[in-house]
């Protein structure tokens, strides 16, 4: 595909690291701006983090005082993915939009 779409779990994993936090907090983050219709499990949340933190996309940021718990971040280049993928779903938004309401494309 050209473009190369993002994942609804690698989208959201992005955005909930536009501030810093740990793995139960993307969680909680996710599931709360989904009104719980995407509810990561573990094993699905870490997997993601590791692809993201081996593209570069996000980055260790420390770890929380007194807790062994590691906080993340997206990075310049994990927000620029945030910005293509935001547009192309925008432009298919809008194709949408255009065939419901019967608007010859």
């Amino acid at each position: 595909m050209k473009g190369g779409a993002l994942t609804e779990t690698t989208f959201l994993v992005l955005l909930a690291l536009f501030e810093p936090a740990h793995g139960y907090g993307i969680m909680q983050f996710i599931e709360r701006a989904t009104n719980g219709r995407v509810v990561l499990g573990a094993g699905t949340l870490y997997g993601a983090i590791n692809t993201l933190v081996k593209k570069k996309w996000i980055a260790s940021y420390g770890d929380m005082t007194g807790s062994n718990k590691k906080l993340y971040l997206i990075t310049n280049s994990g927000k620029e993915k945030v910005e293509v993928e935001l547009k192309r779903l925008n432009e298919i938004y809008k194709l949408a939009n255009a065939i419901m309401k019967g608007d010859a494309i």
